[in-house]
């Protein structure tokens, strides 16, 4: 009789208390892998692993469909809100009275939604989404998505210095929670789907998958659990997403600047004094925005009434910028564009970078739902176009093109301030189609990486999360102190047994009683 060949058992996955467990990683014997995968059994051994692919892969289609769509909202607000009151043929001033009070009034709109109906989507909403990964915040994804949806699109159109990027963010970590309600059964599906919508998000809106790659891995460090499997699944979620995006807009960069040269070796040094200033503004970029964030939460108080006069006027001067001023207002991508190819003095843009950096700080700040990717990005421009002006006049043999520093401007700025360097060097080169430009990127985000950690500086969004959590205590405690207040002054105000009552108190009492008794019919 010959006897019957065993096999290896799939091992079981052992779950360690507060963690998520472990993938199973299944081995088979040769000889066996074609009958598994012709039985119909096979499905069933491998549950886990087949449906957060194949979820992971509908979230991306989700998400970059959505986000596709949120920009296509965006552009068409804008433009018609801009140009509708043209038809009626009033004087000009009319129609810009008309434009700003337009621009007011979509602007209070989006942030009277998100202070009443989903509180936790104004912001970027990136600190919401690492905070849920971390098992720290739920997303109520029924009132995220369509909230940050249409209050994003109300903000951003109405001109406010805020970007798309990190509410798309939100919103792929919406739909992946959203989409792991079919795998409840999978303890760690929300986790790896959340991270995979968040991922697939950011891949959507500056069409750049391996920047949303890596900006789950080194970002949301602290947040994302990482495997083999949950890397694969933010991996096909990015595609899917891209290839929805591409679908829509083409597979053209986010921005249409130049291919420049590569710069020589021996400027390099010029690249790593860039990347210093960075990490020293980007330092105190963080620390002015959280603790505008903080006044600005000190002032309304979750009072409806005052967030929703803010966003009336953060919406009216932002429409009004829009008309006369547009290089102070919107995200920041066409003056990206505009200044790279055609720059000015620097002192001009000096002074451009100053004014943009109060108005980034002050929007963001102010709970709009908005993100602050695309005006740090423009932030960084404006200052690495200036440096680069300023080294070309002082060192022409080493500078030929100053638009190289505005493109190293870029990533390090977001280095400095998000903390995620190669993030910011991928982004960029994705977004500026400037591969050849990932050297002087490595120098300045890294040097701009090192200053900042250096000098104390803490990651933007680990920072925003931190200062979110501390006030929700701090309102939790608050309420309890009050609550045991009122139930102390109650106590008090019960007199024990055997206690003496003052006559004052007995003659109000008593006429208490009498108002209360019926008065007989007659």
């Amino acid at each position: 009789m010959t006897a019957k060949a065993t096999f290896p058992a799939i091992s079981l996955t052992v779950k360690v208390p507060n963690q998520m467990p472990k993938f199973p990683d299944f081995h088979f014997h040769p000889g066996t892998q074609l009958r598994l995968r012709l039985s119909s059994n096979y499905f069933t051994t491998h549950p886990d692993y087949l449906v957060l692919l194949a979820l992971s892969a509908l979230v991306g289609a989700i998400a970059g469909l959505i986000v596709s769509m949120f920009e296509i909202a965006i552009h068409f607000m804008t433009d018609y809100r801009i140009h509708y009151f043209d038809y009626l043929g009033l004087p000009a001033w009319i129609t810009a009275i008309l434009v700003i009070l337009a621009g007011a009034v979509i602007s209070a709109l989006g942030f009277w939604m998100t202070a009443r109906i989903a509180p936790e989507t104004s912001g970027s909403g990136i600190p919401h989404v690492e905070g849920a990964l971390d098992g720290l915040h739920d997303i109520r994804w029924w009132r995220v998505l369509p909230v940050k949806f249409i209050a994003g699109v109300c903000t951003i159109s109405s001109g406010m210095v805020l970007g798309r990027e990190g509410p798309s963010v939100q919103i792929g970590g919406a739909v992946g929670r959203m989409c792991a309600e079919a795998a409840k059964r999978f303890q760690y599906a929300p986790h790896v789907l959340t991270a995979s919508g968040a991922a697939a998000g950011l891949a959507a809106a500056f069409n750049a998958p391996l920047a949303g790659i890596l900006f789950i891995v080194e970002e949301m460090r602290p947040q994302f659990r990482y495997n083999f499997t949950s890397f694969k699944c933010i991996t096909l979620a990015t595609l899917t997403a891209t290839i929805v995006l591409r679908y829509f807009r083409g597979q053209e960069a986010v921005m249409d600047i130049p291919t420049f040269k590569v710069p020589p070796l021996a400027s390099l040094w010029l690249f790593l004094a860039l990347g210093i200033i960075f990490g020293i503004v980007g330092i105190y970029f963080n620390r002015w925005i959280l603790k505008a964030t903080a006044a600005f939460k000190r002032y309304h108080n979750n009072r409806l009434l005052k967030v929703t006069i803010t966003g009336a006027l953060f919406g009216g001067v932002f429409a009004f910028f829009q008309l006369y001023v547009p290089d102070m207002a919107g995200g920041g991508i066409a003056l990206i564009t505009t200044f790279v190819r055609e720059p000015m003095a620097w002192v001009v843009l000096v002074i451009l970078f100053g004014l943009r950096v109060l108005a980034t700080i002050g929007c963001f700040a102010s709970a709009a739902p908005g993100g602050v990717f695309a005006p740090m990005l423009a932030l960084g421009t404006l200052l690495g176009l200036a440096y680069g002006i300023i080294a070309a006049g002082l060192f022409p043999d080493l500078v030929a093109e100053p638009g190289v520093y505005a493109v190293a401007g870029m990533g390090a700025l977001f280095a400095a301030t998000v903390r995620a360097p190669v993030t910011g060097i991928v982004l960029v080169v994705e977004m500026t189609d400037n591969y050849q430009l990932i050297l002087p990127l490595l120098a300045t985000c890294l040097g701009a990486t090192f200053i900042a950690q250096a000098l104390g500086g803490s990651p933007l969004y680990s920072a925003l999360l931190q200062q979110s959590l501390a006030a929700k205590a701090a309102e939790v405690n608050g309420a309890e102190a009050n609550a045991s207040t009122n139930a102390a002054a109650v106590d008090a105000a019960i007199p024990t047994e055997g206690a003496s009552v003052s006559p004052a108190s007995t003659d109000t009492e008593a006429s208490a009683e009498a108002q209360d008794k019926p008065t007989p019919s007659v």
